[in-house]
């Protein structure tokens, strides 16, 4: 029975250090991004991302939780604009802060969340005009915690968010090309 123990004892250990070893390999940032065709201009993509009040008609996350608190603060839209929620486990909890925007190019968002892990990192929108149409890439990126980085030996960030990222896309290119 001893012998068993141990050997139970042992096996674990060696699976721990395997993915200690595994994280450290990690990189200590991550990065996701997607891109998508929008067939209007920048300005209509961008009017629906720099306002969070407009977040509902196309952000993948929205329909997570009917019953989600959300908080808006400091300016209307733009530069300052702040969206907080607080959700069920879907959506956890977070906030967000537009820190930069140039009309109709550019949006830049703090990004922090709060639950089910803590997080801090960087949103951009970038909308390229293509003839009629707009390319709108969505990336956000940051420091991968060590605790992230356990994770990702164990699942793809890449797939996991950039899944709700395209959705997300979709979604906008619907709203805006109406």
């Amino acid at each position: 029975m001893f012998e068993i123990i141990v050997t139970i004892a042992v096996v674990l250990a060696v699976v721990i250090a395997i993915v200690l070893i595994l994280a450290m390999t990690k990189p200590h940032t991550f990065r996701v991004e997607r891109a998508a065709t929008i067939k209007a201009p920048p300005e209509r993509s961008f009017s629906l991302i720099n306002d969070f009040h407009q977040w509902g008609t196309w952000s993948p996350w929205e329909g997570r939780d009917p019953a989600m608190k959300r908080t808006f603060e400091g300016a209307e839209r733009g530069k300052g604009a702040v969206y907080a929620w607080n959700g069920n486990k879907n959506v956890g909890a977070g906030r967000m802060e537009i820190l930069n925007c140039t009309v109709p190019s550019n949006v830049v968002i703090k990004l922090d969340f709060i639950k089910p892990f803590e997080g801090h990192n960087t949103a951009e929108f970038t909308m390229l005009p293509q003839g009629d149409a707009t390319d709108v890439t969505w990336v956000v990126h940051g420091p991968a915690s060590f605790v992230s980085r356990m994770m990702q030996v164990f699942m793809n960030l890449d797939r996991m968010i950039g899944r709700d990222f395209e959705a997300g896309l979709a979604n906008l290119k619907k709203a805006a090309e109406q």
